[in-house]
């Protein structure tokens, strides 16, 4: 995979976190909300994994590249971007299992449809008036 595919593939993840941001802002009924949970608590894992890979890579860098640096040392660099990027692996896995957590919380919660509005017509038609309350 090219440097080009990587960084377009971070930028996709992050496309797809804002579409379900936009998404997700309305009323989610359990069954919806476990399978978002269920892949989302995926995405908290595998950015753990990444963000492990990625501190090895970079710290590969030093010896396989003629690497400077403007600021300070490369090597002092390198230490202080894989100690966040260590911290962030953490707590990325923590939100994997507080996701999963609260998917098994859910897991037999389900729904019999929309309840039924009296000003509704029969069978909760709202006749066109769809968001009006």
């Amino acid at each position: 995979m090219s440097d080009e595919d990587l960084v377009q593939h971070a930028d996709d993840a992050y496309e797809a976190i804002r579409t379900l941001n936009h998404g997700t802002y309305r009323t989610l009924p359990a069954p919806l909300v476990y399978d978002l949970l269920g892949n989302l608590n995926n995405l908290g894992y595998g950015l753990a994994q990444v963000l492990g890979q990625m501190s090895t890579g970079l710290t590969r860098s030093l010896t396989d590249y003629d690497v400077y640096d403007r600021n300070r040392d490369p090597g002092v660099s390198v230490a202080l971007a894989n100690d966040a990027m260590r911290t962030a692996a953490r707590l990325a896995h923590d939100i994997g299992a507080l996701l999963a957590a609260a998917q098994t919380a859910i897991n037999l919660q389900g729904h019999n449809g929309r309840k039924h509005d009296p000003q509704d017509g029969p069978r909760g038609d709202q006749s066109g008036r769809e968001g009006v309350r």
